[in-house]
């Protein structure tokens, strides 16, 4: 496979994780952490390091697009100074943790966790229900907790963490509009963390592919970035003009093939 050609299908990759986090509010990495072990496959890549190239990968494309979402909505006002300090220090430390857990894993297990996660997704937007407001107050010891849960298991799959901290936020009274955005200020400390540790944790790692430091292929990264952040916004325009309950039913599905091939 020519670098061209792997270069333009990780282009592709960029503008369908971009336009379906646009559609669906999720987060790119849901769709950026499968459709690359598929591809790496494709590559010929080691299984023993395709899953956590995956997962790394998967967080330094976020460390970008997380950073334009949580810019535009700082801008905006929308971002909960307070509650984000307080997550802060727990979300570094979780995303560090969670990516020595997942170095410690097999490549195997890894996938097997992942599609569980990912089925559990797929039955959450499949049955419609979304986080439930409530109006706890929890301390800054709670927050911190919080924190390193989300960030743990958001840096364990790859993901911005925005599945896990929309509906806690949203549970401290949050409003959706503030959920989104402090989500999304959020999500930045664990792609980045969690991005950096991957380069350290698989630096020197045997059976690594051509382009890729530690846990990081670039060659992905750079395709992914060029183009996800444009599609997003093809995303939310089409989510104003197609049937949302069938959009979201029909990607719930993809979601449940998916984790089920990873479980298979």
């Amino acid at each position: 496979m020519s670098a061209m050609t792997l270069l333009l299908g990780y282009l592709l990759l960029g503008s369908l994780a971009g336009t379906l986090a646009g559609l669906f509010g999720i987060g790119g990495g849901l769709i950026i952490v499968p459709a690359l072990v598929f591809a790496f496959d494709l590559q010929g890549v080691a299984s023993e390091v395709g899953m956590h190239l995956a997962v790394g990968t998967s967080l330094a494309t976020i460390v970008v697009t997380g950073a334009s979402s949580a810019w535009g909505h700082y801008r905006r006002g929308s971002i909960h100074r307070e509650w984000f300090l307080a997550l802060l220090p727990g979300l570094m430390l979780g995303a560090i943790g969670g990516v020595f857990v997942a170095g410690n894993l097999s490549g195997g297990l890894l996938g097997l966790l992942f599609g569980l996660f990912i089925l559990a997704v797929a039955l959450r937007m499949a049955l419609g229900r979304g986080p439930e407001p409530g109006e706890l107050q929890p301390g800054r010891a709670t927050m911190g907790v919080a924190g390193g849960v989300i960030g743990a298991i958001s840096a364990l799959f790859g993901i911005g963490g925005g599945t896990l901290s929309v509906p806690w936020l949203t549970r401290c009274g949050a409003t959706m509009t503030q959920a989104v955005g402090t989500s999304s200020a959020c999500g930045l400390p664990i792609a980045l963390f969690g991005a950096v540790t991957f380069v350290v944790v698989g630096w020197g790692v045997a059976n690594l592919p051509p382009g890729a430091t530690g846990y990081v292929m670039w060659p992905a990264f750079l395709g992914i970035v060029l183009t996800s952040v444009p599609f997003a916004r093809v995303g939310v325009r089409l989510a104003h003009f197609l049937p949302a309950r069938a959009l979201r039913l029909s990607f719930a599905g993809l979601l449940a093939l998916v984790g089920i091939k990873f479980l298979l």
